[in-house]
């Protein structure tokens, strides 16, 4: 067992060891006690299996299906004409890390004991995800109840041995080859297994782990770029002091002005206005209002936090085998929990960009950014600086307004009025993470035109958090200068936002003021 193995028992999963899954491609091993309580569920089900009186989903069909008792010489081919049926998606692939974490959750909810699911079914699953092959999951085919039916069904048709898959080197084979090279043995479903590995919320789950994952980073990178542009655009640090936010008492207020007022510390630019002298009186919302609105984000984020703790410690299956033998229909699987904090997430991530973007423009205009050149231009009129730069933050941010329309608010029936009302969780997930990338590129850009705003107002120099911002950057991309090709600096910028160095440096400037403050 690898020393980085992330062991699976009845117990919930954090985010982080869904992201170390998913992202980083630890291995997973199934303990001991999980797989006590998958056999002592089992028995329940072969149990029922034998018993003449039909039991959904164990001896009946599915969904407006669930009337027709199954004989037992055709229950293994209703499992595979489940998976078959069900593994009806379309569209692009979607990413490896989405299908390595819907892989996981399924896994685990396997492990919780309430499936009726084989041992040796679980342990194929876990041997697929250390064998780093990931079955190809196209974009659409899920309504988000009863789960996230399509892509997981795509996943069970890889254990059977069926349809495509990346192999461990990221070429697409079919998938019995790919089992045959790993020594995984293609699995024949047995009574109530196809329903266990398809009904769940797994893959809109795994994305909101995955969203507040990049969203705390984000946040805190969003943070570091209004401090520079209000930095840059000789605005003033008083209005984050920790006794003017105390007024208003929302924690995720108090952390983001904490964090503007710990990075502008020590700044000369922010000095060299301080005093009686200076003309302005307060500065416009999209920096004196940041920490109002990135922090109603962060309280967003946090309540996601709430629910995917919740749900990361769910069983989602119908039917469920409960601890006393009886094997109960539910709605569990239903998505509108995870459904709704995936719409409300895109919410304030929308707003969270269209302030940048705010702020980025006062930066470049020579109307409103007190002293610095039109467009940060090293030679206006002949050279354009960072005009169109803006124009790619702007229609970032129209898309992402776009996308901040709720996709949970939809339903279309299905399965012949059986499934009626339906969560579209996953098309919310699918948005959200677009939406992501989006904040990305417009904080990137932000980031790199207050980076370049910086360095124009030498000789003063910026505060030693910003201007480890600024040096960051500089061992990517060029100072101010004749124009060059931006794209290639935004996608640098991008770079350094995704990574962690930029929120590391935010959390290291504000303990470099609560350390000097005692």
């Amino acid at each position: 067992m690898h020393s980085d193995t992330l062991l699976i028992g009845p117990g919930p999963l954090t985010i982080e060891q869904v992201v170390r899954v998913a992202r980083d491609n630890a291995q997973v091993a199934l303990t001991d006690d999980a797989i006590t309580r998958i056999e002592t569920a089992r028995g329940h089900v072969d149990a029922l299996a034998a018993d003449p009186k039909p039991a959904y989903g164990v001896s009946t069909g599915f969904g407006a299906l669930a009337v027709r008792h199954i004989p037992p010489d055709n229950r293994a081919r209703l499992q595979r004409s489940l998976i078959r049926s069900h593994a009806a998606g379309a569209g692009d692939p979607v990413e490896r890390e989405v299908v390595r974490a819907l892989m996981l959750l399924r896994l685990r909810t396997l492990a919780s004991g309430h499936t009726g699911a084989r041992p040796n079914t679980a342990r194929s699953l876990a041997a697929l995800l250390n064998a780093g092959i990931v079955p190809v999951v196209p974009e659409y085919g899920s309504l988000g109840c009863s789960g996230d039916l399509a892509p997981l069904a795509a996943v069970a048709l890889a254990l059977m041995g069926e349809g495509d898959v990346y192999g461990p080197t990221g070429d697409v084979q079919p998938a019995a080859d790919a089992l045959a090279t790993a020594g995984i043995e293609p699995i024949a479903l047995a009574e109530k297994e196809g329903l266990a590995l398809t009904n769940g919320t797994d893959g809109m789950l795994g994305m909101l782990a995955l969203a507040i994952t990049d969203l705390s980073r984000l946040l805190d990178v969003a943070d570091l770029t209004a401090a520079m542009s209000v930095e840059a655009t000789l605005g003033t640090d008083r209005v984050f002091a920790a006794d003017l936010q105390a007024l208003r008492p929302h924690p995720g207020q108090a952390t983001s002005a904490a964090n503007l007022f710990a990075l502008l510390a020590g700044s000369e630019i922010v000095a060299s206005h301080r005093g009686p002298d200076c003309p302005r009186v307060q500065d416009a919302y999209s920096l004196r209002c940041a920490p109002q609105v990135h922090g109603a984000a962060r309280d967003t984020l946090n309540y996601a936090r709430t629910v995917a703790k919740r749900e990361l410690a769910s069983a989602i299956d119908n039917p469920v085998v409960l601890a006393d033998g009886r094997v109960e229909s539910n709605g569990n699987f239903h998505g509108a929990p995870i459904a709704y904090v995936l719409d409300f997430l895109a919410i304030p991530l929308a707003d969270v960009a269209s302030m940048a973007e705010r702020r980025t423009d006062r930066l470049l205009d020579v109307a409103r950014s007190h002293g610095l050149p039109p467009f940060l231009a090293d030679d206006p009129g002949v050279d354009s600086g960072h005009m169109i730069a803006q124009y790619t933050q702007a229609g970032i941010v129209s898309e992402l307004k776009r996308l901040a329309n709720p996709a949970s608010v939809d339903s279309i029936p299905s399965s012949a009025m059986q499934e009626d009302h339906v969560s579209m969780g996953w098309s919310a997930a699918r948005k959200l993470r677009r939406a992501v990338d989006g904040l990305t590129t417009v904080l990137a850009v932000e980031y790199l035109t207050a980076a370049r705003a910086l360095d124009l107002r030498d000789p003063l120099t910026p505060a030693p958090a910003t201007a480890r911002a600024v040096a960051l950057l500089r061992e990517r991309v060029p100072g101010p200068g004749p124009d060059r090709h931006l794209a290639p600096e935004i996608a640098e910028a991008e770079d350094l936002v995704r990574s962690p160095a930029l929120s590391e440096l935010v959390r290291q400037a504000t303990t470099d003021t609560q350390e000097g403050t005692r």
